[in-house]
């Protein structure tokens, strides 16, 4: 591809972010007022395609009334199309009766979830012996989420006791109309949705709504001190200013996310010129622009992920990106032999201070990580909000990178 092409292609990112404001907010953004909103799935578990509302006059149909499923003030659905049981037997709802039951949809590689965990650990500590039943609903975003024994190992790290119920085909997800992760649902004593709570923060406001619910049900928890924590302070960088300098949305490297988005995550055209799996040559055009992933070198355009294509020796193959926030994961996969994966920040290896958990560095002073699990890595933890360029190189034809996702809080992934 010839650099006038790529040259065009930058003016094509140009024109998508003058009208593509609100699509361009991170997945797992915010406002100067909210902690980041949860990852939307308008593909799975979103309702109406394209039918008319309009009914014949003459039409002899029974239109039903009440809430909707999974909205407040409905019956909570039964869970449905379990494929596994992690730290419990089946049950059903129904057998939850008299309990208050709060249902929160996750999976184990969205940063907003996880972020999420401290506070259902806490909850789960004071209120379980006062009829509080959490029941983690995992509904994986890519195909490596269904694995039962990567769902335990998370389960392990994130100290999770409550059951963890694996929702591979989306049943459970279906059921409640959810379109988000993380989601909670607050659930009485009598099976009636009482609460709901779409992503991170209000956790003061969830606590009080718990705590509402079961005195109803009859639990004496005044004995019990409440966290006045609604969750870290958002940075209002992020939210404001110009389209180029607010906190990066999710990038996602696969071709159905790309193919599906009203913005692609990647506008580089070579990465949808041949059918799926690759090899594709890929050219990086430089001058990057906040919101977007590049590539260079011999990838393939997997469904769910990009892939390196080639075994290197002088990492000449890379992945690039511009970004701005305080810290930056990525999901990476490790189908065999486990690898390195050398980053840079500004051309240079990443700073002591803003290193994420999972940054070591080489005797020569460079930055990697090793990858060795399909999991979510976090690379940069940073104190101050600010805007660099990012660049991921590996030898490895093993590496494989799902998604990016992007904070901007002053601790935390």
């Amino acid at each position: 591809m010839t650099r006038q092409s790529h040259t065009g292609h930058r003016f094509m990112a140009a024109s998508f972010l003058l009208t593509a404001v609100l699509a361009l907010v991170a997945a797992c953004g915010s406002d100067a007022a909210a902690p980041p909103t949860p990852t939307a799935v308008p593909e799975v578990g979103s309702l109406g395609g394209g039918t008319s509302n309009t009914l014949p006059a003459a039409a002899n149909i029974d239109i039903p009334t009440g809430p909707i499923p999974g909205q407040v003030g409905s019956t909570a659905q039964e869970i449905q199309g379990i494929s596994g049981w992690i730290n419990s037997e089946p049950f059903t709802m129904e057998s939850l009766r008299g309990k208050v039951v709060l249902v929160d949809f996750w999976t184990y590689t969205c940063v907003n979830c996880i972020r999420t965990m401290p506070f259902l650990r806490e909850w789960q500590e004071k209120y379980a012996d006062e009829g509080l039943v959490i029941v983690g609903v995992h509904s994986p975003e890519f195909e490596f989420e269904e694995v039962r024994e990567n769902v335990e190992a998370a389960v392990k790290e994130f100290q999770i006791t409550w059951p963890v119920l694996q929702d591979n085909e989306m049943e459970t997800w279906r059921a409640f109309n959810n379109q988000f992760w993380p989601a909670k649902y607050l659930i009485d004593k009598n099976g009636v949705i009482q609460y709901t709570h779409f992503g991170e923060g209000a956790y003061d406001e969830t606590e009080l709504e718990i705590r509402k619910w079961l005195r109803d049900a009859g639990s004496s928890i005044d004995g019990i001190a409440t966290n006045p924590d609604s969750g870290p302070t958002f940075s209002e960088q992020a939210s404001t200013g110009t389209i180029e300098t607010t906190q990066t949305r999710e990038l996602y490297a696969g071709l159905e996310r790309n193919a599906n988005s009203q913005v692609p995550y990647i506008i580089q055209a070579e990465f949808y010129a041949i059918p799926i799996g690759g090899p594709i040559l890929m050219e990086d055009p430089g001058d990057h622009v906040n919101h977007f992933l590049y590539f260079q070198g011999m990838w393939s355009n997997g469904i769910d992920a990009a892939q390196h294509a080639r075994a290197t020796e002088d990492l000449e193959d890379y992945a690039a990106l511009k970004y701005f926030g305080t810290s930056v994961n990525v999901v990476l996969g490790s189908e065999g032999e486990p690898y390195r994966v050398y980053l840079e920040i500004d051309d240079g290896p990443i700073p002591l201070a803003d290193r994420g958990t999972d940054i070591q560095e080489a005797e020569d002073g460079s930055t990697f990580i090793f990858v060795d699990q399909d999991r979510m890595y976090r690379l940069i933890e940073s104190p101050e909000y600010g805007g660099h360029e990012m660049k991921l190189s590996s030898n490895s034809d093993e590496f494989a990178i799902f998604a990016f996702t992007f904070g901007s809080y002053t601790t935390g992934p």
